[in-house]
């Protein structure tokens, strides 16, 4: 009797142990094929942005300036001491939490941004992806940041 038990355990042990290795394996292969899944959509989606895009991003943003200071200079006026919130033009909140006047300044910054943007020829929505991508790429930057001492030196 004790070998019918031992041969019915020991086959219940390796089965066991066979489908928990067979687990186990499964288990990292799927996660090492989703991590070079992951991987390769965030290449793919790393925005490339090239010699015009870069010219156009520094024009919109050099025309966006006085607008943008004018805007903070009557905002600054209406709050008083207080300090001003950050402004996100593509973020509500930020624009709902401030007195009525200044919120009509901000949409209307807003909206003179958007349009000179697109007087530059690029979309809201790239422009806030380069915006994004300066943020995490010190080359990136630097090329912009050359472009804009140029086009002032030009002006």
């Amino acid at each position: 009797m004790k070998r019918i038990a031992n041969l019915v355990f020991q086959n219940t042990l390796e089965s066991l142990l066979t489908r928990t290795c067979l687990f186990g394996v499964m288990a990292t292969a799927s996660l090492f094929a989703s991590t070079l899944i992951f991987t390769g959509k965030a290449h793919a989606q790393t925005p490339v942005v090239n010699n015009n895009e870069i010219v156009s991003y520094a024009q919109a943003v050099l025309a966006m300036e006085p607008s943008r200071q004018q805007a903070f200079g009557e905002i600054k006026k209406l709050i008083g001491g207080r300090e001003i919130p950050q402004i996100v033009c593509n973020d509500p909140k930020s624009i709902n939490n401030l007195p009525q006047k200044a919120r009509n300044i901000a949409v209307n910054y807003c909206n003179r941004s958007q349009q000179i943007v697109e007087e530059n020829g690029l979309s809201i929505e790239r422009f806030n992806k380069i915006t994004v991508e300066i943020q995490n790429d010190n080359n990136l930057k630097r090329q912009i940041y050359n472009t804009l001492i140029r086009l002032q030196k030009k002006s």
